[in-house]
């Protein structure tokens, strides 16, 4: 299983995903029946990430929001072409499409966990929204484990 967290925490808000996944190893390594979780961040997705997702049998996507309802939303996400395919920062379904299109067949489950968010300018810090976000946001995925 994999945790992929994204964003810039020098943005206030945008680093919700890198503090997720944070928080999230550590309440993983009090949790052995989850089995084994592999956890990894970055400023942005790539075309690269989507070797990140061989061999998963499930992958949860975190990402800061500001269209999310608070405090946040998780949603199954399919490959999809969209705009991001040749930019530099590329949206997940962008980064699963990737995959299939490398692998030749279809990417392991997704899901993407959208964290409300309210300030990501460049030296804010994370806002209180986004500290109750985050807290809701580890309990969301804590159940999401656990439901297998």
């Amino acid at each position: 299983m994999l945790i992929f967290g994204w964003g810039n925490p020098s943005r206030g808000d945008d680093a919700l995903g890198p503090l997720f996944v944070e928080h999230f190893a550590t309440l993983a390594a009090r949790h052995p029946e989850w089995g084994a979780i592999d956890c990894l961040t970055d400023f942005q997705l790539q075309v690269e990430h989507a070797l990140d997702l061989q061999g998963r049998r499930r992958v949860l996507f975190v990402d800061a929001s500001l269209e999310a309802p608070a405090p946040c939303s998780l949603e199954l996400i399919t490959a999809a072409k969209d705009a991001s395919f040749t930019t530099h920062a590329m949206s997940p379904q962008a980064v699963l499409k990737v995959y299939a299109d490398i692998e030749d067949g279809e990417p392991p489950p997704c899901w993407l966990l959208a964290i409300r968010g309210e300030r990501f300018e460049l030296g804010d810090p994370l806002s209180e929204t986004a500290q109750h976000s985050l807290q809701a946001a580890l309990q969301v995925a804590a159940d999401w484990i656990a439901g297998g």
